[in-house]
């Protein structure tokens, strides 16, 4: 309400309690004051209901929303069911326009507004987890894998002679797969052992840069987050080498937002060498829905031409979630979410380790990898596999049992050892992450279970063997 709705309304319930109640409101105002103005994550989060007050008055900004609006055209933010209405806030029309998905919607000023507050919150989060070199960011709406590919494809206009991507293997099928949806062959680098880490061949990769030719690679394709035990690539070293042959740097930083390491590899990255654009998901690091990833980086401009390869409007779901989400969480939320999840990866270790010690496997040691642990089994091949499955049927997901000697084809390339990252996996293992969001239930039930499946695996192991000396002592 403004001054004059209010002094009308004292004449209906009073002075008194109307100066109450502007008073309350003016602190509300207050409040969007602030965020219109700086475009910062709040210090504190937001109640529901402000948000829900603030997403009100922005929707109202919408065509679609106008009171007695007359909508002729074929898209005109019409939502049929008042169930998909409510969850969208009845904001339909989406985000961006035809050639680029960060300008100003004319029909829709209120989902505009959300999509540039949203941007601006992330890059004030971007340097809240550790980069504080970062430029500029947006939010696309869709997956990381895709968000990669349309990072390449921006790029490829900048280097037309261009045909690899040098890729240090990761196997995870997005990020291969990205690189062929772009266009491009990947000259993937094998990783090499430091102890039982998996990390960055730098050497390979150097020698693959001269051979191919710099000015036929689009980019070196790294990665920080990921499985152990794979380690983050060596970011600087990498960066170093791509400043002294002139080859842009993307990193897949999938949920790498979350990690210290992970964030301090990209600032150190940029500040040492050449770091072009990392790519986060919001899923992973944001627990919002499946569907968005932030592009981030260095240089305004890079960022601006990737936002205008994005072909027609897009979604404004993903924006909606993270803006809801964000206010939510504000600073302290978040920080307190990052020191949380630092703090049970610590105790999932420890839990891991003695389990370990209990049932006489090993953890397999990635100094480097500050939210995956894998932990050997002493079961090979099915048996590997059927841990994994025993864990899932006992309501324990994330868990990934990696037998070392699978192989995977994917688009006529083979991969041998699919899952372990490399070619020459001695152990079958399992994996287990302490990613945000995770509880100190979720670590007590996990550390449970493992420990119920192991003594079921064990007991069996044992009558299998009394059945065999029987059967052994009767034939005898």
């Amino acid at each position: 309400m403004n001054e004059k709705c209010l002094e009308l309304a004292s004449r209906l319930v009073g002075e008194n309690y109307s100066r109450q109640a502007g008073e309350a409101m003016a602190g509300f105002t207050n409040k969007i004051s602030v965020l219109l103005e700086q475009g910062k994550l709040p210090g504190e989060g937001w109640s529901d209901r402000e948000i829900e007050l603030l997403v009100a008055q922005l929707a109202a900004m919408d065509s679609n929303n106008f009171p007695g609006n007359c909508g002729v055209g074929e898209r005109e933010g019409r939502i049929y069911s008042s169930l998909v209405a409510r969850r969208n806030f009845n904001l339909g029309h989406g985000i961006g326009r035809s050639g680029d998905l960060v300008e100003v919607q004319p029909k829709a000023a209120g989902s505009s507004l959300i999509n540039k507050l949203t941007n601006s919150m992330l890059l004030d989060i971007i340097k809240v987890s550790g980069v504080q070199s970062v430029k500029d960011c947006f939010l696309v709406p869709m997956a990381t894998g895709m968000a990669l590919t349309l990072t390449m494809l921006a790029m490829k206009k900048k280097r037309p002679s261009a045909k690899y991507v040098i890729w240090s293997r990761i196997d995870q099928k997005s990020c291969f797969k990205s690189i062929l949806s772009a266009g491009f062959e990947p000259a993937i680098i094998e990783l090499i052992k430091c102890g039982d880490e998996l990390t960055t061949d730098l050497t390979a990769m150097r020698d693959a840069v001269t051979t191919l030719g710099p000015e036929h690679i689009l980019c070196v394709f790294s990665t920080t987050s990921c499985f152990a035990p794979r380690g983050p690539d060596d970011l600087p070293s990498i960066a170093k080498i791509c400043a002294q042959f002139d080859i842009p740097h993307i990193t897949n930083n999938a949920y790498g937002l979350q990690s210290s390491k992970c964030m301090y590899l990209i600032n150190e990255a940029a500040r040492v060498g050449k770091m072009d654009v990392f790519i986060q998901s919001t899923d992973k690091n944001l627990m919002v829905p499946v569907g968005g990833a932030v592009i981030a980086g260095f240089d305004k401009q890079l960022i601006k031409e990737i936002s205008q390869t994005y072909p027609g409007r897009a979604s404004g779901s993903p924006s909606i979630d993270v803006f809801l989400t964000l206010l939510s969480m504000g600073v302290s939320g978040y920080k307190s979410l990052l020191a949380q999840r630092k703090a049970l990866f610590v105790k999932l270790k420890s839990e891991m380790q003695a389990l370990a010690v209990r049932y006489d496997v090993e953890i397999l040691e990635s100094k480097n990898n500050t939210i995956s642990i894998a932990m050997t089994l002493n079961e090979s091949g099915k048996d590997a596999t059927s841990i994994g499955s025993m864990l899932f049927t006992r309501g324990v997901s994330g868990t990934r049992v990696v037998t070392g000697k699978e192989n995977k084809s994917i688009e006529g390339v083979t991969f041998f050892g699919w899952g372990a990252h490399t070619d020459n996996c001695d152990k079958a293992y399992l994996t287990a992450a302490a990613s945000v969001g995770m509880t100190e239930e979720d670590l007590r039930l996990f550390v449970k279970r493992v420990g119920k499946v192991f003594d079921k695996v064990c007991d069996e192991k044992e009558n299998n063997e009394i059945l065999s000396t029987k059967t052994s002592e009767l034939m005898l």
